[in-house]
């Protein structure tokens, strides 16, 4: 089994481990988070280092993921996949062997798709994102880097979300639209 590193740990990065839990592909060796949290646990596994150790990690382990989530800001999430891919690691795309991707689908680097989620045929989700659960993903969607689609959101045919992205659990965007990178759609809300 490949090992794993994860940077953050916080609430998302428990969703993160049971999808790699699930999938079972990787062994998670540890979490990087913030300095006054190192010997802390998430979960079972212990935050080992933080980000100024990212380059000598690398040295040991060859895969890292991005365990942050993303709600006001892209940021981090940003911030934390470049450091991560500046200090050598590979970012795997990890796929809940509860979701569907179609085989015509192409999903990016670094990217989580949770549990229940879908993504149909001709989407294509670039690296650093967040599917979230139950998030429904229609044909020929470009959803583009460092996006988060929350819990139960509904992403309708066509459609171009642009880069930073946030869409709130349980929105419905209209087939066809064009989002703006770096928006925010508040959870619930009809995107037309």
């Amino acid at each position: 089994m490949k090992e794993i590193l994860l940077i953050g740990g916080g609430g998302h990065c428990k969703s993160v481990i049971d999808v790699i839990e699930q999938e079972g592909a990787f062994h998670i060796v540890g979490i990087i988070d913030q300095p006054k949290l190192l010997g802390k646990e998430t979960l079972k596994y212990k935050i080992i280092g933080n980000d100024a150790d990212l380059t000598s990690l690398a040295k040991k382990y060859k895969y890292a993921l991005i365990a942050v989530g993303q709600v006001s800001s892209p940021k981090l999430r940003i911030k934390l996949f470049n450091l991560a891919k500046e200090a050598g690691f590979t970012l795997p795309s990890i796929i809940s062997p509860r979701a569907y991707v179609s085989t015509y689908a192409s999903v990016g680097e670094g990217t989580v798709i949770m549990h229940d989620a879908v993504i149909n045929a001709s989407a294509c989700v670039e690296e650093n994102c967040i599917i979230n659960t139950k998030a429904i993903i229609e044909h020929d969607v470009v959803i583009h880097k460092h996006c988060h689609i929350s819990t139960g959101a509904i992403v309708n045919g066509e459609v171009s979300i642009g880069e930073g992205t946030f869409v709130g659990s349980s929105s419905t965007t209209k087939e066809g639209i064009i989002i703006k990178e770096n928006s925010f759609i508040k959870a619930g809300s009809v995107v037309k």
